[in-house]
């Protein structure tokens, strides 16, 4: 039996409303919406106007950020599995940022600093607990986890007893190991009262950068006022037998060679002569307010030496090899040397000597001399060879290293300039650091961390009694 024209008629009209409601809806290319549906299922297309777009957008932001967030915990443990393989872990930038923005205030220190610097410490054996908040913050984690996969496993009908049960017992192992495992560690920051050695002493690292520009004489004035006990730079020879300072191969960076020798920007630094150097301005480039500091010159080795003897301070220095085709190709230990000795006022005493070509020879030479060695060799070699210094980079901190200091062979780390850093070094037992901010690190006169064992196991006892309340009050 068929229907009724007047339902017929209903019905196309209800068609016809549809349609022409479909009609006359905005569809449009919505940046947020269609990117969404692109990223996820390949559809980019037109799509129906929405109010909610700002709201997605908020969402959008909020995950963007928890991203970032969790890009960084992994980039900690990638730096676990290096140090775990006994590779050196190399810190740029990003990774330093954290840390270093809030370790004038201890009790600021985030939760991203205090993890990296407990997974530094574990794996280079120095093992340092600060104090914080991560394992009430990893066990309320944990707890969560447990609760959605509990949650998952009924909704999936799985056995919910067997499930939970499994799901549990793997919580309460983790939770407990992460309750006990600080109570058995052991760190030199944890100390007991009147075992604190001194302050490691600072060495500016070409001078004091941050105040004026680097390896000029106004860099290491500064470093002295602010009280550095050493100077730190790097020699270069000119082209006529003139040493003098400078870090980089070329001098494009540090000086104006672009305006006054526009075709040779390019050019080792070595390959200029004195006189050549001497119309160069090294201070041009330093962004400062001060006409003195943007009016430096070209810094020879004889000057830095009579200044450091002047003030009293000891000097460390990388010499570096003329390029082929240099005068001094073959002379340049002997000719360094000779201005050290001769030409200087400072004592051989003073000059941590770092070169390790013709080292032999140079003891022979000038046998006053601090022999310093860049390597961590064994023991046995470092006696044999009269090293009586070590210059690291701060990356191999360690428990080995600390047995260093037993032998009579000190140590120095580079380049050391945040003041965390420089406090697990003082912890440590380090003799010095080189650091580009010694106008910062002297005015910290404690560790920025540092317990007696008592207060080491009160504050995770009570971090763990904390962290079980809170774990039982959010389990599901």
């Amino acid at each position: 039996m068929g229907r009724s024209p007047v339902t017929l008629s209903r019905l196309r009209l209800g068609r016809l409303k549809v349609v022409r409601r479909r009609l006359l809806q905005r569809y449009e290319h919505q940046p947020l919406v269609s990117c969404l549906a692109g990223l996820y299922g390949c559809q980019w297309r037109r799509y129906q106007r929405s109010r909610l777009e700002c709201a997605s957008l908020g969402i959008l932001i909020v995950t963007f950020a928890l991203t970032l967030v969790l890009l960084y915990l992994w980039s900690e443990v990638l730096a676990v599995c290096l140090l775990s393989e006994g590779q050196r872990l190399y810190l740029h930038w990003g990774h330093k940022v954290d840390p270093h923005f809030l370790s004038h205030s201890p009790s600021a220190l985030s939760l991203s600093a205090r993890f990296l610097i407990f997974i530094v410490s574990v794996y280079e054996g120095l093992d340092v607990q600060v104090p914080g908040t991560c394992p009430l913050v990893l066990a309320v984690f944990l707890t969560q986890v447990y609760c959605t996969l509990a949650d998952l496993s009924a909704e999936l009908d799985v056995s919910v007893t067997v499930w939970r049960a499994a799901v549990l017992g793997l919580f309460l192992a983790l939770l407990l190991a992460l309750y006990l495992v600080p109570l058995g560690m052991y760190s030199p920051c944890i100390k007991d009262e009147g075992t604190l050695g001194p302050a490691p002493a600072l060495i500016g690292h070409r001078g004091a950068p941050m105040l004026a520009p680097e390896n000029t004489e106004m860099s290491f004035e500064k470093a002295v006022e602010a009280g550095a006990q050493g100077l730190e730079t790097d020699v270069t020879l000119s082209y006529d037998g003139v040493p003098f300072l400078m870090h980089d191969r070329t001098l494009q960076r540090t000086t104006n060679v672009q305006e006054v020798f526009p075709n040779r920007t390019k050019e080792p630094a070595a390959m200029f002569s004195w006189s050549e150097l001497e119309q160069l301005n090294a201070g041009a480039w330093f962004l400062s307010v001060s006409a003195r500091s943007r009016n430096q010159s070209v810094y020879t080795l004889r000057g830095f030496l009579d200044l450091a003897a002047r003030h009293d301070r000891l000097v460390i220095f990388d010499l570096y090899r003329p390029p082929i085709g240099h005068p001094y190709r073959d002379t340049w230990i002997t000719r360094t040397l000779e201005v050290v000795q001769n030409e200087s006022s400072i004592r051989s005493s003073q000059v941590m000597w770092l070169a390790p070509e013709m080292r032999y020879l140079v003891q022979e030479l000038d046998p006053e001399l601090q022999q310093t060695s860049g390597q961590m060799a064994p023991i046995e070699e470092l006696q044999e060879e009269g090293i009586v210094k070590l210059n690291l980079h701060y990356s191999t901190m360690s428990q080995k290293l600390i047995r260093y200091c037993t032998l009579n062979i000190s140590t120095n780390l580079y380049v050391v300039s945040q003041p965390w850093l420089y406090s697990l070094a003082w912890c440590a037992g380090v003799q010095s650091i080189t650091t580009n901010a010694p106008q910062i690190l002297i005015n910290l006169s404690f560790p920025l961390f540092i317990m007696t064992p008592e207060q080491y196991r009160l504050m995770w006892v009570l971090t763990d009694i904390v962290s079980a309340v809170l774990s039982s009050l959010v389990m599901c």
